[in-house]
């Protein structure tokens, strides 16, 4: 067996494998959509779709190949039995036969299980996603669930509450005016409080503009400054002289 086919038979019987395991029972999809999550994993599947196309073409260009020589070596098996010459070589061309035959099936079933192997694998990720929405859904319908309950509940609370307050109605007409009052107090002492944040952001800028102004003073008390000294710096010079 050549190279080629040596290599062609091997991928193939690493498919056989693969398969036997992503089909195995008692690992559930969600597992496997672990394994796929794995880093390695995540790295090659950049070249996941060139690599799968790549390897497609040559096992395409393996089974055309291997079409040929069956057809080859047929055409030659029946010329060399209807002229029935040697027997030699008519063991030779069957023993070729055989073998384009051979690489025939082995190109074929590796081009077969590389589709099936990436639909399994598709598949596979497409049923762990489903698996995965799906508890998801029912977490949040028992979620949902629960705080229904916890609702309805909660209803039943409030409407005996307001059955008990409907014979007890003096002691609340009692309270909502003492309520009344409290918010009236409460909106006095906020209408103190912006009056007095109103006033101390009017304070604020009246400083701020006295600022800019003692600062541009300063700055020309500075600029008078300079010119004085180099008038006296000049006299000086002038002195010296």
């Amino acid at each position: 067996m050549t190279f080629q086919w040596t290599a062609a038979a091997t991928f193939l019987y690493g498919e056989i494998g693969v398969l036997l395991v992503l089909c195995l029972p008692f690992i559930s999809p969600l597992r496997w959509q672990k394994i796929f999550m794995i880093p390695l994993w995540s790295k090659m599947a950049v070249f996941w779709n060139k690599m799968f196309l790549t390897i497609i073409v040559l096992l395409i260009v393996l089974f055309i190949d291997a079409v040929r020589e069956v057809r080859k070596y047929s055409a030659v098996h029946v010329m060399e039995k209807a002229v029935n010459v040697n027997a030699n070589a008519f063991d030779h061309i069957q023993m070729k036969l055989f073998r384009s035959q051979r690489n025939l099936y082995i190109s074929g079933f590796s081009l077969f299980l590389w589709l099936v192997l990436r639909r399994t694998v598709t598949l596979l990720t497409q049923l762990a996603k489903g698996m995965a929405s799906h508890a998801a859904l029912e977490t949040q319908v028992n979620d949902a669930t629960e705080a229904a309950k916890k609702y309805m509940s909660e209803n039943e609370r409030l409407q005996e509450a307001l059955s008990e307050k409907g014979s007890d109605k003096e002691s609340s007409e009692v309270t909502d005016e003492t309520l009344k009052k409290e918010v009236e107090r409460l909106k006095a002492e906020l209408q103190k409080t912006s009056n007095a944040l109103h006033k101390a952001n009017h304070e604020v800028i009246v400083v701020k503009k006295q600022s800019e102004g003692l600062k541009r003073e300063y700055d020309h008390l500075m600029k008078e400054y300079e010119r004085l000294q180099k008038s006296l710096n000049e006299a000086e010079n002038k002195k010296e002289l």
